[in-house]
């Protein structure tokens, strides 16, 4: 069976202007009574139609909604001080728009880092979140020796220079080079799609996007481009689930049972045959793990969202 296109696959897409730049959001509202609203953000370089195997999905029991994070996908490219917290407050400021309720909130890699980072900050929007293999900016910094610091910082400033990176961007747009890129984040050659190529190399067209892409990539190298998840995990009580794909080869396992250690309340889900992208590689499994997963706190008289509803 053909597929309808993705852009048809993933609900009813609408532009949305914060604090003066256009972004680009979807969702599909489920027909269930009493739904809760589901919020999912994509990770670097993807978009909402990365989600394109879970919107429909979800929707059966929950009110669906996806946001380009600025920067990305159809949201416009902008000249700004990127960092988790400025898309924390994106989601925050969405959140505030369009929902209302407390929402359950799915992130893969940096979406989920903004998931955590999110919960923190407004206890008020989030119900509890999922988190598809979770990065700690944290992380390279502490295991460096310090006297390593000073040389690594010199060698980044020199290849994260805006000059550098929006040549590099001419080169890395292309879909001939997003493919092995791509191939590294997955476990199956089979899921690296021609569909998949078109929704990563698709934005690299829009006009800012070298500069945006640059300065993106500058503010992924500094310290303060997002919390340590060793600080703010150990401050949630709320439900949470990581998922893991277990040939992930860009952020290993061992960081995902060291993030159990930091909160009891964690739960952890590893999926064969998945690699950094779960939700598209195994999209049926991860689903229903998701809807599974809630309906298990959601109903529970002693749940943490029991315990959360004002």
């Amino acid at each position: 069976m053909t597929l309808p296109h993705w852009q048809q696959r993933i609900g009813q897409q609408r532009d949305w202007v914060w604090r003066g730049w256009q972004t680009r959001y979807t969702y599909i509202r489920s027909q269930q009574e009493h739904p809760l609203p589901l919020i999912l953000l994509h990770g670097f370089g993807a978009s909402i139609g990365h989600w394109r195997h879970n919107l429909t999905e979800l929707s059966q029991q929950h009110t669906v909604y996806a946001l380009d994070m600025l920067g990305f996908g159809a949201s416009e490219k902008a000249v700004a001080n990127y960092s988790v917290e400025l898309w924390v407050e994106q989601v925050y400021e969405f959140w505030c728009t369009f929902i209302r309720q407390p929402a359950v909130l799915v992130g893969n890699s940096i979406g989920s880092l903004v998931c955590l980072a999110a919960a923190a900050a407004h206890p008020d929007m989030v119900q509890g979140i999922v988190m598809l293999s979770l990065p700690d900016p944290s992380i390279r910094e502490a295991a460096m020796p310090g006297f390593l610091r000073p040389i690594v910082q010199t060698v980044e400033a020199i290849f994260t220079s805006p000059l550098l990176l929006r040549s590099l961007f001419q080169l890395v747009r292309r879909p001939k080079v997003v493919r092995p890129w791509a191939a590294i984040a997955y476990a199956n050659p089979a899921a690296v799609t021609e569909e998949l190529i078109e929704i990563l190399a698709g934005p690299a067209r829009d006009r800012g996007s070298a500069q945006a892409f640059a300065a993106i990539l500058k503010a992924m190298t500094s310290p303060r481009f997002g919390p340590s998840v060793k600080s703010v995990l150990p401050t949630l009580q709320i439900p949470m689930l990581l998922v893991w794909g277990q040939q992930d080869r860009m952020i290993p396992r061992s960081l995902a049972l060291q993030f159990l250690e930091y909160n009891s309340s964690l739960n952890l889900l590893e999926i064969d045959n998945a690699g950094h992208c779960p939700q598209d590689e195994c999209p049926e499994r991860v689903n229903q793990e998701i809807l599974d997963w809630i309906n298990t706190w959601r109903f529970q008289p002693t749940s943490f969202a029991a315990r959360s509803q004002p």
